[in-house]
């Protein structure tokens, strides 16, 4: 989980330009794929370098490039661990396992933000000390990545069964592993001889995938769409209005980053008891309404030159801020990344998941970018807006959305022949 509390410190570092390394993605996304994407002479180094650059800089521009690399770093990353994870995983845990690792992202953005509180007290190298933390679970993922097991599905693929069938034993722990075995063979086999072209070809173009390429690329735009990147960016200052001192985005972070850790925590623990539309669901239920109660506040109390909220009112603001966040981060923000990589196909996985990246890295951006303008534009009347979008991403659950809970990943082809919609799409109609 070094990658996770590593990717948590340094979260706004891919804004934006995360977006140049999926352009990377989409000319290789094979060759940085499984565990090749975790080893230690791949990603690992953008990590290492961008730290080392970050922590050294001696002007705007080297803090710039220490940036870039780490944007790549988390890019390339979060394409390849969440596939990793749902390969080694089994049905029955795979939710699980997957969350750990939004989870752990979490983790490392608190820790994160401890650091920079503490450092933020240590002149005039506080920042050097943040920006170089970093290296610690940068180092430790390399180790770490050295030593991992490659999934059986990358190993079948390059036609290495003997050894893919001890990896599963040993990831299984269970002497009879020869269906699951078969039909990862199965899966291979009808995979096979697909180049990264070729992958996005039919990903694109085939109805079969259509459905997997609607919620992979759907999935991604409602986490931002949510709004709690506007949120966490601008958290300082909607804990200012409501009184705080000028220590806020230090509070905020550290306030809204415990709330939403401990959501994630107990909704990793459920979420392969309950299923992935029902913890969408009730996150979707808490953001709602908590955003219909900062709007209503925000347009009753902030009028003219009003620059502080009522005691009363500022104290019910900071709640449903933390309710919102803990509705975001037990349901669509880390399901958002889990779901597309059960639901895509073997042929179409590595790619997919880059469409994936692609689509959270440029609406993270695109929001980042827009919301303080959007909000001057629309004052209190934004949280109705991203509220109406949590409408949108409750209505498409409940109607577009398979469930995959405890369904192998070999079987889920299985889940589009048996929806009352997406049923009529995968299949090519009779002549």
């Amino acid at each position: 989980m070094a990658l996770a509390l590593w990717a948590g410190q340094k979260e706004d570092v891919k804004r934006g330009i995360s977006i140049m390394d999926d352009f990377l993605l989409r000319f290789y996304p094979d060759v940085y794929q499984h565990k090749k994407n975790t080893k230690g002479d791949n990603y690992c180094m953008f990590f290492l370098g961008g730290t080392a650059i970050g922590t050294a800089a001696q002007n705007l521009s080297m803090i710039i490039a220490g940036r870039a690399l780490l944007g790549c770093g988390i890019g390339f990353a979060n394409q390849a661990v969440p596939v990793y994870l749902s390969e080694v995983a089994p049905a029955s845990m795979r939710g699980l396992l997957n969350m750990f690792f939004t989870l752990y992202i979490s983790v490392g953005a608190l820790s994160g933000n401890m650091v920079n509180f503490l450092a933020n007290k240590v002149h005039p190298w506080g920042w050097r000390i943040s920006l170089g933390v970093a290296g610690v679970p940068a180092i430790l993922l390399t180790i770490g990545s050295l030593v991992i097991v490659e999934t059986p599905s990358s190993l079948i693929e390059r036609g290495k069964l003997e050894q893919a069938k001890e990896v599963l034993h040993k990831i299984r722990e269970d002497a009879d592993v020869s269906n699951e075995f078969d039909e990862l063979v199965e899966s291979s086999r009808r995979a096979q001889g697909s180049s990264s072209w070729e992958a996005y070809k039919q990903l694109f173009c085939e109805r079969r995938h259509r459905g997997e390429l609607v919620i992979a690329c759907l999935l991604p735009f409602f986490q931002q769409a949510s709004g709690n990147d506007a949120i966490l960016f601008y958290g300082a200052f909607l804990f200012k209005l409501a009184g705080f001192a000028d220590d806020a985005s230090l509070y905020s972070a550290i306030i809204l980053g415990v709330a939403g850790l401990l959501t994630m925590s107990a909704s990793a623990f459920f979420v392969d008891k309950f299923g992935r539309r029902y913890i969408i669901l009730m996150g979707c239920v808490l953001m709602v309404s908590s955003l219909v109660v900062v709007g209503s506040i925000f347009g009753a109390t902030l009028k003219g030159d009003v620059r502080k909220l009522p005691r009363p009112e500022g104290i019910t603001e900071v709640v449903m801020v933390c309710v919102f966040v803990m509705g975001f981060a037990g349901s669509i923000g880390p399901l958002a990344w889990v779901i597309p990589t059960e639901i895509l196909s073997q042929n179409v996985r590595s790619v997919g998941q880059s469409v994936t990246v692609f689509i959270n890295m440029l609406f993270k951006f695109i929001i980042a970018q827009t919301f303080l303008s959007t909000l001057c534009s629309f004052k209190f009347g934004i949280f109705f807006f991203f509220a109406g979008w949590g409408l949108v991403i409750a209505a498409f659950t409940v109607l577009f959305l398979p469930e995959t809970k405890h369904v192998p990943l070999s079987k889920m082809e299985t889940l589009w022949q048996s929806h009352w919609f997406w049923k009529h799409i995968v299949h090519s109609p009779s002549p």
